[in-house]
Parts: C-alpha cells; structure tokens; sequence
C-alpha cells in the first residue's frame, strides 16, 4: 500500500492561510500572535511567583487592590498592561525587573 498523503508545514499552512511573510495580514497575525504568547508567559510568571509564595489568587488580589477574578484573568494572560504587570511584581515583593531588547540592551522596568 502506498502513502499518498501530503505532508505540510506550518508555514505553508500560514501561507495559505493568512498569508506568506511580509504581507500586511500576515504581519499582523504574528504580532498578535507575539503579543498574546508574551502575554501569557508574564502571567505564569505571576502565577509562579505567588505560588512559590504560597500566596491564593485573593491573598495576592488584596495585596494589588483588586479582586481573585481579575488575578485570574491576568494569570491567564488576559489584561496584562505594564502598570497591572508592575503592581502585580511590586505585590509580590519583587525588587526590580527587566526587559530584554536583544541587541538594544536591557531596560529596568521599575
């Protein structure tokens, strides 16, 4: 029995998609995509911090001055804006953070 199947990458699966590299959708469509994979890896972030704390979504909530169900969203990754990134960090006691620009350097974020 032969195997007629077709094998394709993600890549050309974008292609035809969204459209090939370089194109305005597609360029838009990885920014987004960039955005939200950011967004989710800074809310583990948090998640992990509070955790190892030993602190519950609600304890860290009444730390920042809002409710468990936004904690929760954000640790899920969903609105996460630098000043809700920095009073989660400065509510769990993190001294100071930084951002990695590549070949630009760092830059402290508080």
């Amino acid at each position: 029995m032969e195997n007629n199947k077709k094998y394709y990458t993600e890549d050309e699966i974008l292609d035809e998609l969204i459209g090939e590299v370089g194109t305005e959708r597609r360029d838009k469509f990885e920014a987004k995509l960039k955005k939200e994979v950011d967004e989710y890896l800074i809310g583990e972030a948090i998640k992990e911090v509070r955790k190892k704390q030993g602190l519950t979504q609600e304890e860290l909530g009444e730390r920042m001055g809002v409710k468990k169900s936004f904690v929760s969203k954000m640790e899920n990754g969903h609105g996460i804006a630098y000043s809700t990134i920095m009073r989660a960090f400065k509510a769990l006691g993190v001294p100071s953070a930084s951002l990695d620009l590549g070949s630009f350097g760092r830059v402290a974020l508080w």
